[in-house]
């Protein structure tokens, strides 16, 4: 998952944040976090599931609801 950048204690920097961030004045920062959860979702299981086959992915599924069918 990804992180969010720090935000400020300072209430006074955090409402001027806020509103830089409203406005698009900080977009740097809004691009950034955009791309890492863009990115996110392209890696991990779409990875490993475009490489298995059907009958590879039925397996793992049907081994899956086994072991959520035992507890």
């Amino acid at each position: 998952m990804t992180k969010a950048p720090k935000r400020p204690r300072d209430p006074n920097q955090l409402g001027k944040k806020i509103v830089d961030l409203a406005t698009g004045q900080d977009q740097d920062e809004v691009q950034a976090v955009d791309a890492k959860k863009r990115d996110a979702g392209r890696k991990g299981g779409a990875a490993r599931a475009g490489s298995l086959s059907s009958s590879e992915r039925s397996e793992i599924a049907r081994a899956a609801a086994g072991a959520r069918w035992e507890r």
